[in-house]
């Protein structure tokens, strides 16, 4: 009995101590925290940082921790099979002195990325901004008319029927029926019309989160600034557009650009579902395709690492142009 009390009592003398230590731990963190402004921030809100910790870890695992290798490896040579080789800067000269097909992929991206970024943003704040206005229940229906194509996994078969290059293809059938030709034109088989067909999809594609996401910035603007602003002297739909639309508008708009430069820079599916892969003479070849031809057919994981590489930084630069682009939207 005896020696059951003494138990009990060094085992309350344990979590007494641990209690006490915990006590002075937190006294003395709380009085290191005050000397700077960043150390208080973190300690009067580490419970909203323990409860990020488990989203932290899983995005530096696979999407911080695959950039550091890719951006690694870009600098050796890596077969999957023997240990990576530094050999430095070889693989960035290679792409840009002496790899003729990448230079094509890097035209034919920037020819899609400067028609479809720009026109697919514009064109889909235009519908949203038009759109905005119908009726509840009309608005609904045409706003599921266009993101329609985002949410259907075979819609690109459409394109394919479409520009067939039989007499069956509903282009070529419209042509010949209307006299305009006399024979069904190749349309995915000859040169000169794959880039414009790609982009024409990719267009159509690029509506529908674009879209999403601007009207859900519309229906967010109160109406009640517009009618503050009519008596401040705004006198048109288009001073209401530029001082109180858009500036409400800029967490969406700049959430719209950058799934629209992602879209442009990442034109690959597209152009293999069309014309295959590789395309006729390259025509409809991309940085993406390039990149998916190094590392997926060929294995040259380091070749490849140093395309994404170079993806990658084209994309964060085009990110911050826009950012400073939108950031005067409304001044």
């Amino acid at each position: 009995m005896a020696e059951k009390v003494i138990a009990d009592n060094q085992a309350i003398k344990k979590r007494r101590s641990f209690r006490e230590w915990k006590e002075d731990t937190a006294r003395r963190l709380d009085v290191w925290s005050r000397k700077k402004p960043a150390r208080r921030k973190f300690w009067l809100n580490k419970t909203l940082y323990l409860m990020m910790v488990p989203y932290l870890a899983l995005f530096f695992l696979f999407t911080v921790l695959p950039v550091l290798m890719s951006f690694f490896l870009s600098f050796t040579y890596f077969n999957l099979l023997e240990a990576p080789k530094f050999i430095g800067w070889s693989n960035y000269l290679t792409l840009l002195l002496d790899d003729p097909i990448f230079i094509v992929a890097v035209q034919n991206t920037l020819i899609i990325a400067i028609i479809t970024g720009p026109l697919g943003y514009i064109i889909s704040f235009v519908l949203a901004w038009l759109i905005n206005e119908l009726p509840d229940k009309l608005r609904a229906f045409i706003t599921l008319i266009f993101y329609a194509p985002s949410i259907s996994g075979g819609a690109i078969t459409i394109w394919s029927l479409i520009f067939s290059s039989d007499i069956y293809g509903y282009a070529n059938s419209f042509l010949i029926n209307w006299g305009f030709i006399r024979e069904p034109i190749l349309w995915l088989q000859t040169e000169k019309y794959i880039l414009p067909i790609v982009i024409i999809v990719q267009l159509w594609m690029s509506l529908g989160v674009n879209f999403l996401t601007l009207i859900a910035g519309l229906k967010g603007v109160d109406r009640s600034q517009y009618e503050a602003a009519a008596v401040d002297g705004v006198k048109n739909r288009w001073q209401e557009l530029w001082y109180i639309t858009l500036p409400n508008m800029r967490p969406q708009l700049l959430f719209s650009a950058v799934l629209q430069i992602s879209a442009s820079l990442g034109v690959g599916a597209v152009t293999t579902a069309l014309a295959g892969f590789p395309s006729i003479n390259y025509a409809g070849h991309t940085i993406v395709n390039h990149l998916q031809d190094y590392g997926g057919q060929r294995f040259e994981m380091g070749y490849a690492s140093a395309i994404a590489t170079i993806l990658f930084v084209s994309a964060i630069a085009l990110n911050k142009l826009i950012r400073k682009i939108i950031g005067r939207v409304g001044s």
